[in-house]
């Protein structure tokens, strides 16, 4: 009995990785307009705050998995959680934008070393197959949970003012958690076994993340500056990087080296299809999340901690369809996640019409809560869809993909979608709304048609 004790008592401890991780990518959402005006920043800076933030997460994903494999996956959760604490402490006591994009950054480098930590400890520690199903689940349930903790703190906070100022508070809410998160993991968790065969490919990280700032920083900050040269440039340069990286990594597995990405994986049209689905849900979902908090705030005049608050019926009715949808698709498959998309599309285009001022509270939150519904019975099922076609010995290099590919398209959505609906602000902020919704449908209407390149829902279930 005192095995089983310990070995949910380790995952509690390991869940704080993916529950801080993904509190700090919504907990901005709301704070927005707050956290500009306490740095002085412009529109561009604070898409980077979040943007910056998915880039350094994105880029070291797969680094940070086979860095628990090589050092021991307790001391790199160990290390990481204390980088992601300290990182923290430096967003919250920033000055200026760049300061705090910088901190960002980092903090989201730290999170990318701690949170692969987290799945690899789920599939050490419960080998049974009902005990992990139950793991995972709980693992769901955490990153659902805390999206709406994120924005519902980010609200109470934002319009706190107490010794400090109050986005502040955002930043060093994670001290606390991340003491206690270090001294239960040095006392409870216990170290796995190390593969010290395990090598970085260096280069590839390096090729990855210029490759990836080549493509986010320039659509931010270039629309902001009115495209300039070096904007032009860095996007033209993209291409070079892309097409180097892949010859670097084919290069490497002919010669039986370690890459950084398997591309054979690429050779299975299904899990490309699956990934072009996350690509454009996942700039959907977490642009959707910024537009909705900044234009209830300066388009509808609604308080941060109202706004905050806004967020929780959906987080809860997202965490039940999420419930139903892993049920469902079982006997639907892929049909499950095509209600999902065909209510969100529903949604965002009664909020395009519907969310004007003077509309009343119920409104908003009705149709709010109906895209968390809707929401819940895609983003949760897209792991599934996306990696169900891909051989067991390929597993962990897909998921390692799909997480890489998942942060990319956030940070994605938060530039181009974002940028759009900042670029219109100048015209007001309903014909900011609008426009940049319009980009959100187009995703929503992207999503269905790769859902339905798919196939059916025998593929799915024959997969549970």
């Amino acid at each position: 009995m005192k095995e089983v004790t310990n070995k949910w008592l380790e995952l509690v401890i390991v869940l704080a990785a993916p529950l801080l991780s993904v509190i700090d990518v919504f907990i901005i959402n709301v704070a927005i307009p707050t956290i500009k005006k306490g740095v002085h920043g412009t529109d561009a800076e604070m898409q980077l705050v979040i943007a910056g933030y998915l880039l350094g997460y994105a880029a070291f994903l797969i680094t940070g998995g086979r860095a628990g494999d090589h050092f021991g996956r307790k001391k790199v959760f160990f290390w990481g959680m204390f980088a992601f604490t300290v990182a923290s402490c430096l967003c919250g006591l920033s000055n200026s934008a760049l300061q705090l994009n910088v901190t960002r950054f980092f903090q989201g480098l730290s999170a990318s070393f701690m949170v692969p930590q987290t799945i690899a400890f789920i599939q050490v520690l419960f080998t049974d197959t009902k005990e992990r199903a139950k793991a995972f689940g709980l693992y769901g349930i955490t990153l659902g949970t805390a999206a709406a903790i994120g924005q519902i703190l980010g609200g109470y906070l934002s319009d706190t003012h107490w010794v400090i100022e109050g986005w502040r508070l955002i930043f060093f809410i994670n001290l606390p958690i991340g003491i206690i998160t270090l001294w239960a993991t040095h006392k409870y968790v216990t170290e796995t076994q190390k593969h010290q065969n395990t090598k970085f490919d260096y280069i590839g990280i390096l090729i990855l993340t210029l490759a990836l700032f080549s493509l986010i920083y320039p659509l931010i900050q270039g629309r902001e500056a009115g495209w300039p040269l070096w904007s032009m440039g860095l996007i033209v340069s993209l291409g070079c990087l892309f097409v180097f990286f892949i010859y670097n990594q084919k290069n490497k597995l002919s010669r039986n080296e370690n890459p950084l990405i398997d591309v054979r994986l690429f050779q299975i049209k299904d899990f490309n299809i699956g990934l072009v689905a996350v690509l454009f849900h996942f700039m959907l979902h977490t642009a959707y999340l910024l537009l909705s908090a900044v234009y209830l705030q300066n388009g509808l005049g609604v308080s941060a901690l109202d706004c905050g608050l806004y967020f929780i019926a959906p987080g809860i009715l997202f965490i039940a369809s999420s419930v139903i949808a892993s049920r469902m698709i079982i006997i639907f498959g892929k049909q499950v996640l095509q209600f999902g998309v065909t209510i969100l599309a529903l949604v965002f285009y009664l909020q395009m019409e519907l969310w004007k001022p003077g509309i009343s509270t119920g409104l908003i939150i009705g149709l709010m809560a109906l895209w968390g519904f809707g929401n819940g019975l895609v983003l949760p099922s897209l792991l599934n869809i996306a990696l169900k076609n891909v051989p067991q010995q390929y597993a962990g290099a897909a998921a390692g993909i799909y997480s890489t590919f998942q942060q990319t398209a956030s940070a994605l959505g938060v530039s181009i979608i974002g940028g759009v609906f900042f670029y219109f602000s100048k015209n007001g902020w309903q014909a900011a709304y609008q426009a940049g919704i319009i980009g959100i449908l187009t995703c929503v209407v992207l999503v269905g048609i790769m859902l339905y390149l798919l196939p059916g829902k025998k593929a799915v279930s024959g997969d549970q």
